[in-house]
């Protein structure tokens, strides 16, 4: 439940078109609701703008599904990150209204309208085509969270021309996430370009020694363009997540 909602609650409460009991039931599980398998974090809208998102990774399809419908009365919108196609399919089947997004392995079920909460566009860049996924998720993220995403893909370092052309868009974003695997250099050539922050996301994309990741991710905080901040290796989510806290009105 957000503060627009809660407002809403004992306004009505005011104006005597809900009754106290009926208020206190729909704020009964305010601070967080014990479903056995889970403790859902029904307040996080309060203190943090956003809901609790939630990661498919290691939960059953079932136990996806038992959260979601615990959060569909009291948020506008509902974020599952890192699932699969298999538990996606069941998730979908619970809630018709539910978009899977298989390439940044994302459902969203938006209950209510997104407000655009945005000081200005955020610029998603991308290194390679084979960092998109990971690109996507911050998109989806942000885009959730009520921001103006642009995005532009496969724009690496090897062919730096191809960013080049970008300018425009690249000087117009308020922040902008910067997606690489590899050597993972391209963060530091975008903030290079700009005043604005960077968010730099290393992938796991890139052979030996890439090492998963860990060669980008270190490419990344030994930066030396002071405004590039660095995200943990594939995590798109937190990456859009911080972009927009940092574009919120």
């Amino acid at each position: 439940m957000d503060k627009d909602q809660l407002r809403q609650v004992l306004q009505a409460v005011a104006e005597g078109r809900t009754d106290a009991t009926e208020a206190a039931k729909r704020l009964e599980h305010l601070a967080y609701e014990d479903i056995t398998y889970a403790h859902i974090d029904h307040h996080r809208s309060l203190r943090k703008g956003f809901p609790e998102v939630i990661f498919g990774e290691g939960k059953t399809a079932e136990q996806i599904a038992g959260i979601m419908d615990k959060m569909k009365d009291q948020e506008n919108i509902i974020l599952v990150t890192r699932i699969d196609a298999q538990k996606a399919e069941v998730v979908l089947s619970h809630f018709p209204g539910a978009v899977y997004h298989a390439d940044a392995r994302m459902v969203v079920l938006k209950i209510r309208p997104v407000v655009n909460r945005g000081r200005g566009p955020i610029l998603i860049i991308s290194a390679g085509t084979s960092d998109i996924p990971v690109a996507k998720e911050a998109y989806l993220t942000a885009e959730a969270m009520g921001n103006t995403v642009e995005t532009i893909f496969d724009v690496g370092v090897s062919g730096i021309h191809r960013l080049l052309n970008h300018h425009e868009a690249i000087d117009q974003a308020n922040v902008l996430i910067v997606v690489a695997g590899m050597e993972g250099a391209l963060p530091s050539v975008v903030a290079g370009m700009v005043d604005r922050p960077v968010i730099a996301v290393p992938t796991s994309v890139g052979y030996g020694v890439n090492l998963g990741g860990l060669t980008a991710l270190f490419a990344m905080l030994n930066s030396c363009s002071s405004n590039v901040a660095v995200v943990n290796i594939d995590n798109g989510f937190g990456a859009g997540y911080m972009a927009s806290a940092i574009n919120r009105k």
